[in-house]
């Protein structure tokens, strides 16, 4: 079966005043989901995460361009759509939650007119039964008296229990994928984790797929089945979760987990040395050739293509690996 979602090659960019200046957020990428799995995507801030997020469904802000590549949701190019016809597609098909709920809640209607809007315009629900569903889509999230608290405006509730009201928004049009960006992001740890429970839960009620967008491997490691690492609009390595915490292929994705603190292990803290380069003035070589503790002088004068990991992923590099394992892509 064909995956519920397919990008493939996308590459979105930011256009400076009269496109003086060019930053490739998105430097052609391309990954797939299935229905029902949860794919992650991580990487440092500005890697361009959000902005893949953001070309998804459409919503870019006015100096970024879509220019080349396609999203394909369930067969349907998604780039070739027009605003009208993403307005019908976003909530009813493909829903997003963001990491600021603040940002997404109107602070004038009501947790139940928010709640109940998607459902009114996508699933076409009046009267009680709009009601009812707003109620349950409120249980579901596990809010407390929902009868009582559809009531009430954003700035009444918790930073969790607002975050559970955006999930809850997110689930009203019946989608087949959710876009979590950094959701748990404004979440102390306890909450986070019940939040994270949450998503999981819901996912095996309703059989809909994530993508989970975040910096934190150890929300990967308990959220994802498959994984991207983004660096410098790219990504550098897609595996499995088992197989990129167990043999992680690029350096990169090395660093990242050599920088995460061992508990009993009195060691210093690995930081990766540097910054990713500006995305206005990508290298013609490999971009994290700078900070990477195994950069060959081939890495300095030209990018790495992608190989094939045994079908179960892809690592863009020029790292020596085993010839059975990879193919050119």
């Amino acid at each position: 079966m064909a995956p519920l979602l397919r990008v493939n090659d996308l590459r979105t960019h930011y256009f400076g005043f009269r496109g003086t200046r060019v930053v490739k957020a998105v430097d052609g990428i391309s990954f797939s989901v299935e229905a029902g799995e949860t794919f992650g995507l991580v990487g440092e801030s500005g890697c361009g995460k959000t902005t893949t997020c953001h070309s998804i469904v459409r919503l870019l802000a006015p100096s970024a361009q879509i220019v080349g590549g396609s999203i394909e949701l369930e067969g349907e190019d998604l780039v070739k759509k027009s605003q009208a016809e993403m307005r019908r597609i976003r909530g009813r098909r493909i829903a997003t939650i963001l990491q600021d709920p603040m940002a997404s809640l109107d602070p004038l209607f009501s947790v139940y007119d928010q709640v109940a809007e998607p459902a009114y315009y996508h699933q076409s629900l009046r009267g009680q039964k709009l009601r009812q569903r707003v109620k349950e889509l409120l249980a579901a999230v596990r809010i407390p008296s929902p009868e009582r608290r559809m009531k009430d405006f954003p700035h009444q509730m918790s930073g969790g229990m607002r975050q559970r009201i955006v999930g809850a928004i997110a689930q009203a049009g019946g989608p087949r994928i959710i876009i979590a960006d950094e959701p748990t992001t404004n979440l102390d740890v306890t909450i986070q984790l019940q939040y994270l429970n949450l998503l999981k839960d819901l996912q095996r009620a309703t059989g809909v797929a994530l993508i989970f967008v975040t910096h934190n491997l150890g929300i990967v490691a308990k959220m994802c089945d498959k994984v991207a690492v983004m660096y410098a609009g790219k990504i550098v390595e897609m595996q499995s979760v088992r197989g990129l915490f167990y043999r992680p292929r690029h350096p990169y994705t090395k660093a990242l987990l050599d920088s995460i603190p061992k508990l009993g292990v009195k060691e210093p803290l690995y930081g990766i040395p540097g910054q990713p380069p500006d995305l206005a003035a990508l290298p013609v070589d490999c971009s994290f050739h700078p900070r990477c503790r195994q950069a060959m002088d081939r890495c300095r004068i030209e990018e790495p293509w992608q190989h094939n990991l045994n079908g179960d992923g892809n690592v863009r590099c020029w790292l020596p690996i085993d010839e059975e394992a990879a193919g050119r892509g």
